[in-house]
């Protein structure tokens, strides 16, 4: 909305900023920042209120972790309402609308809806499943569908989205993939990245703090393919537009900042799936959309790490019954091996910079 004003710079000289991706993705970024930290008091007033607190599982269902956890009994949950408002409001306000953008909102705004459903539900019901696994994987289903359909019905991204890329290679592996299998595989990292960091989300600060450092690679990525220059020297494929999806990261980042303003050790609000499904869904839209879904892979690194805790516990438990971890996700087991809350949160972030670090220097190494 406001790049328009780039069109009467001969009027005012400054308004010829608009015009420039960083000029906006710094404004975004402080537009959110700010509105996060307006809003929040507010939303968290609310929820309490509304007596919206996150439900936990009990001792004898989790042990010792029921204990750790015992303060943060009555925190309300659905904070991620904060991290939506601020940056969508913030997206419509500073990007150029394209097919980029409409995409990356309406998967946002698809799975915050269904994350609030699945909040409301635990809070109403008093326990801590919420809507069904079916129900979920449906709603994925259908976002994928409607934005893979957007994607290649679009003519901006027509012409590349089935390119198929991975990383250390300097040329796609496929120039066009069929639909059915795009797809299922756009599918599988739209929900396996929403699932990962849902699965993250489980200490104070965790799941948010790696999910700036993802989004802030995304980022650059996205300004680096949207910019010819940078694009042909690191061997990206040149994708017109996508540039505006810095602005979004940008944005994204910032409202997750001010949301770790009031989520950071102790929290006096927690995501729920709210947040955690929709940051996960529109990070592996943003991936894919840059056709930089396997660099997920080594960016995300935490969320991967915690979702093959998942998988490898429940897969040793169901073969030899017997557990590879403490508890799964894996930070509760460094939580049962005595290490401080905080010591998970910090040490955790430090992974997943040096992963995005690395990510980034894939884009290099081809």
């Amino acid at each position: 909305m406001l790049i328009e004003l780039a069109a009467f710079e001969e009027i005012f000289g400054p308004f010829r900023l608009f015009r420039f991706l960083s000029f906006r993705s710094v404004g975004g970024a402080v537009t959110a920042f700010v509105i996060g930290l307006v809003i929040a008091p507010f939303i968290i007033a609310r929820l309490r209120k509304l007596k919206a607190a996150q439900v936990f599982r009990d001792h004898a269902t989790v042990g010792k972790l029921a204990d750790l956890h015992s303060g943060k009994v009555g925190t309300p949950t659905m904070g991620g309402l904060i991290i939506f408002f601020s940056t969508t409001v913030s997206v419509l306000l500073w990007t150029r609308w394209n097919t980029f953008i409409m995409v990356a909102l309406l998967v946002y705004a698809g799975l915050t809806l269904i994350g609030f459903l699945d909040d409301f539900l635990k809070i109403t019901r008093k326990k801590s499943g919420g809507l069904s696994g079916r129900y979920k994987l449906l709603g994925q289903l259908i976002l994928t569908g409607l934005a893979l359909a957007i994607l290649l019905l679009s003519e901006t991204t027509a012409p590349f989205i089935q390119q198929i890329w991975i990383p250390f290679h300097k040329d796609p592996i496929l120039l066009a993939l069929p639909v059915l299998p795009l797809f299922v595989f756009f599918f599988l990292v739209l929900a396996g990245s929403s699932n990962a960091i849902n699965l993250t989300d489980g200490v104070d600060g965790l799941a948010i703090g790696c999910t700036i450092t993802v989004a802030l690679s995304y980022g650059l990525i996205a300004y680096a393919s949207g910019h010819a220059v940078f694009a042909s020297h690191l061997l990206l494929p040149f994708l017109p537009g996508s540039g505006e999806l810095a602005v979004f990261c940008a944005i994204l980042c910032a409202a997750s900042l001010a949301f770790l303003w009031h989520n950071a050790h102790p929290a006096a609000v927690f995501m729920g799936d709210t947040g955690s499904l929709a940051l996960g869904g529109v990070i592996g839209a943003i991936a894919f959309m840059l056709l930089q879904p396997f660099t997920l892979i080594i960016i995300g690194g935490v969320f991967v790490a915690e979702a093959l805790s998942v998988i490898l516990q429940v897969g040793s438990f169901k073969a030899r019954r017997k557990r590879i971890f403490r508890m799964a996700p894996i930070h509760h087991h460094f939580e049962l091996l005595g290490w401080a809350e905080t010591q998970v949160v910090i040490r955790f972030w430090i992974l997943s910079l040096i992963c995005s670090i690395a990510g980034l220097a894939t884009l290099k190494l081809r």
